[in-house]
């Protein structure tokens, strides 16, 4: 398969899945300003990626399309920094400063402490 093709298919399959966490998140009845889709689409793709490249990185050599496949186009379109940014700029603007704050903290910190488990483990 051509990487092109791989991280295009790739992409959309992650934008749907980003899409179904958030529909998710909404019938689990989440209520509130507080993006947790986005924080759950997030620290999700961040650990698919992180197992990708400290775990198993090892069964996708020469194996780029795949490896392009899962990284850059499901990982990239399921995680959303747009809508991060969006959303957080929302906060902002209606004047939920802590609440933004938070959402920042934990969506940076959160993905970072997964990586580091992942790498330990690694």
């Amino acid at each position: 398969m051509n990487t092109w093709i791989a991280v295009f298919v790739g992409g959309g399959l992650g934008s749907v899945a980003r899409f179904g966490v958030t529909r998710a998140v909404l019938a689990s009845g989440a209520k509130g300003a507080f993006p947790w889709a986005t924080l759950f689409a997030n620290v999700l793709a961040s650990a698919v990626l992180a197992w990708l490249v400290l775990r198993a990185q090892h069964q996708f050599e020469g194996r780029d399309a795949l490896k392009a496949f899962v990284a850059v186009g499901f990982c990239g379109g399921f995680s959303t920094f747009s809508t991060f940014s969006h959303e957080n700029f929302l906060l902002l603007r209606e004047g939920h400063t802590a609440m933004a704050a938070v959402n920042i903290v934990l969506n940076v910190v959160v993905c970072l402490v997964l990586f580091y488990i992942v790498a330990r483990n690694a």
